[in-house]
């Protein structure tokens, strides 16, 4: 039996390890770099959100994109800060109230009577939490620091963000179809309406994830308030509204809500957090499996059941910002394939030619 050989030429080898190290390369710059990535899509994100906006101050009379560009930003700075004055000062009045009555509230707990007494009655949290501190001692104290220091770093980090996802936000809305045209440019001018085409699909589709995502946080807010309303809890709609904006956050975001929500219908009374709860878990379930694919499939243009596996995988692989991103980048990958497959499907009806058979014999 005769051995075989494969031969491949140097500058086959060469090639392929030039292209294992530029993508080792490029894998680990995007590693070092990845929360520049990660303000970079928020930018890109939110610029998308946007531009309809300033397309629309166009069409009405303010004809330069840059002064179309400022007065959104203004209008968009003013509607936050009008929510803010009406938000701000009722949390600020509810975060006192509660303050306030913490020591009635810790006095009922540690003696085992009010709305908390369980607690110490049924579980001995009160035990149970001097036992931690005194097992944990300085060590407990050193950790607590160094979650003071982590804390302090983050809120450093999310104003320099925040500061840094503004200006770029600004400055694509600014320049961003300059740099399209002349994405456009360098293509072959026979294939210029082609990528046009796809390049609206992927920005209508971006524009359908964002105006779902509000429509799902408007009714979370929405119906969160009218369960808290009949359950006579206070400042239901000012919870509504933490809701309504926590329930932007893929995954996470809901959770908090109902963390936060719960405990203030808890503190209200039993039956009140009992119920709030129950309506928490009941609503993210029916928002989870239906709610999200339904009106993500209707504005993304996806199917269920790729609305709940993209958003699966894009939190497994990045966390939020994965979860965030994975129904308009699915959508996006969507329309690119659906368009292959039409040119491919085009490329392979081919016209019969008008041949005419040969004579006989």
């Amino acid at each position: 039996m005769l051995d075989r050989w494969v031969y491949f030429r140097v500058r086959t080898v060469l090639g392929v390890l030039v292209l294992a190290i530029a993508v080792f390369a490029v894998l680990k710059v995007v590693m070092i770099a990845r929360d520049a990535f990660v303000w970079l899509f928020i930018a890109l994100f939110l610029s998308l959100a946007l531009n309809p906006l300033v397309e629309w101050l166009q069409r009405r009379g303010i004809h330069r994109r840059s002064l179309a560009v400022t007065t959104s930003f203004v209008l968009v700075i003013a509607a936050i800060a009008g929510i803010g004055f009406l938000f701000v000062p009722t949390l600020v009045n509810q975060v006192n109230d509660f303050v306030q009555k913490l020591p009635d509230y810790i006095h009922d707990l540690t003696h085992g009577r009010g709305k908390l007494g369980f607690l110490e009655t049924k579980y001995h949290i009160v035990e149970k939490v001097r036992k931690a501190i005194r097992e944990g001692g300085a060590s407990r104290l050193l950790g607590l620091s160094g979650v003071a220091i982590e804390i302090t770093k983050s809120v450093i980090k999310l104003v320099v963000a925040t500061i840094t996802i503004t200006f770029m936000t600004f400055f694509m809305l600014l320049e961003g179809p300059a740099w399209v045209e002349r994405l456009y440019g360098l293509l072959p001018e026979r294939s210029q309406p082609r990528w046009r085409a796809v390049g609206h699909d992927v920005y209508r589709t971006v524009g359908g994830y964002v105006s779902g995502n509000l429509a799902i946080s408007v009714i979370a807010g929405g119906l969160t308030t009218i369960v808290l309303l009949i359950m006579g809890v206070p400042y239901a709609i000012a919870l509504g509204l933490i809701v309504a904006f926590l329930d932007l956050i893929p995954l996470a975001g809901a959770t908090i809500a109902a963390i936060i929500v719960g405990t203030v219908a808890f503190i209200h009374s039993i039956p009140a957090g009992i119920v709030v709860i129950v309506f928490f878990i009941v609503y993210q379930q029916i928002e989870n499996h239906f709610l999200q694919p339904v009106v993500y499939g209707r504005t993304v243009q996806l199917s269920p059941l790729v609305v709940l596996f993209s958003v699966l995988v894009g939190a497994a692989v990045a966390g939020i910002i994965g979860a965030l991103a994975a129904i308009p980048v699915a959508g996006a990958i969507q329309v690119l394939v659906r368009d292959w497959l039409r040119h491919r499907r085009e490329a392979l009806v081919v016209t019969p030619a008008s041949v005419e058979p040969p004579p006989p014999g």
